[in-house]
């Protein structure tokens, strides 16, 4: 007989998911204290942050994949314990080289989170309940966007960026002590059933193309994001003359935005298609980077102007994003875990690629901002109405 999920096993995948802001949204604050310090070009301080987006869009492909195959619990306490080292070496790291390292080591850690939180959450609710379940976690997660570049501010104006590490690694030991006493092997036994080989679940998943749609949505939403608040880090830091605080409080906007579009999705439920939900989220993402292009390029540059449109942003991925991984996690229920492995993949891939396309176009001007962002927002609108319009014509 199965086990019954708790609400204690709840919270501990819900502090899982926390280990990508502790990876990510804590180290926004410090890219222009590490640009000064270490005398790094913007190409080079965009290098420690985008390279972990990259280890992680790797590491989930292989976490996805190995889960399907060995488990959830053991794939998800050899990432944790990842995490926990490449912290540690991040915060003594002694030059820039060792901290890049030391980044890619904890972004291969912090890649099992989201990943197998999604695959352990089907397990454990099935796919019935998937969506609500997704989106009321996602509420939880967007708690360390909160906390994360608010603590990352003041680490950093207080005590100086590496104990940002630090703070990392305390929570890191805490998440990996409640996964190891609380989170239980939900994988169900699949007897008699051939699992095809980790190529081939890649390719049988990508030759349907409302998964591609459902994936490369979230991808290019997650890198219209990753775009504007690596770029508000700098326009409040070099532009405004802003401390570091100040940015990890205005900084809120964008996770309040995000829990305000999952509390949208997690009462929605299943009464809207999901192909809907998803249009939606596309339409009010584009639509939320083109204001803030407008309104940067036309001369208007203070916080409203950069994180009004940012709350709209992610408010839009609140209410597409739970739609669009239920959908593609449908396509193939023997390959839900590798599905979550490809989406938080693409999500960390195209966040990084477009934040390095902006680092190297940057030229201290709005106008790479708008460019990166605008392009991210315009993919998000195409693939977002694949689904949609590819229904509609069925019916």
């Amino acid at each position: 007989m199965a086990r019954k999920p708790g609400p204690l096993f709840v919270f501990a995948l819900a502090s899982i998911a926390l280990i990508g802001p502790l990876c990510i949204h804590i180290f926004l604050p410090v890219l222009p204290a590490l640009k000064a310090e270490l005398s790094v070009s913007d190409a080079v301080a965009q290098a420690t942050f985008s390279i972990a987006l990259l280890g992680m869009s790797v590491a989930t492909l292989v976490y996805g994949a190995l889960s399907d195959r060995l488990g959830r619990r053991p794939v998800l306490l050899s990432g944790l314990l990842l995490f926990i080292l490449g912290s540690a070496l991040s915060m003594i790291a002694p030059n820039i080289e060792v901290l890049l390292a030391a980044r890619l080591l904890q972004a291969v850690g912090a890649g099992c989170g989201v990943t197998l939180v999604r695959g352990i959450a089907r397990d454990a609710f099935g796919p019935d309940g998937l969506v609500k379940v997704l989106a009321s976690l996602t509420m939880f997660y967007t708690l360390g966007p909160m906390i994360a570049p608010v603590a990352g501010g003041l680490l950093v104006d207080h005590f100086g960026w590496r104990s940002v590490f630090a703070f990392a690694l305390l929570g890191g030991l805490l998440i990996t002590l409640g996964a190891w006493l609380v989170v239980y092997e939900t994988k169900p036994r699949q007897v008699g059933l051939v699992q095809p080989g980790i190529l081939a679940s890649f390719g049988s998943l990508f030759r349907h193309l409302r998964f591609c749609s459902f994936v490369l949505q979230t991808g290019f939403s997650t890198g219209a994001f990753m775009v504007t608040a690596t770029t508000a880090s700098y326009l409040m830091k070099d532009v405004l003359h802003r401390p570091a605080t100040d940015f990890g409080l205005w900084f809120l906007a964008f996770p309040f935005g995000f829990f305000a579009g999952n509390f949208v999705s997690s009462r929605v439920g299943g009464r809207v298609a999901i192909e809907t939900m998803v249009l939606c989220g596309s339409v009010l993402s584009f639509a939320s980077v083109l204001a803030a292009a407008l309104m940067l390029n036309g001369g208007l540059v203070n916080p409203y102007s950069i994180f009004l449109p940012g709350f709209f942003l992610t408010f839009s991925q609140g209410i597409s994003m739970p739609f669009a991984q239920a959908g593609a996690m449908a396509v193939d229920p023997r390959l839900a875990g590798t599905a979550a492995g490809v989406g938080v993949c693409l999500q960390n891939l195209l966040g990084a690629v477009s934040t390095q396309t902006y680092g190297l176009i940057a030229d201290g001007t709005v106008l790479p901002i708008a460019l990166t962002a605008g392009a991210c927002g315009l993919m998000t609108l195409s693939f977002g109405s694949i689904p949609f319009i590819t229904l509609r014509r069925k019916n």
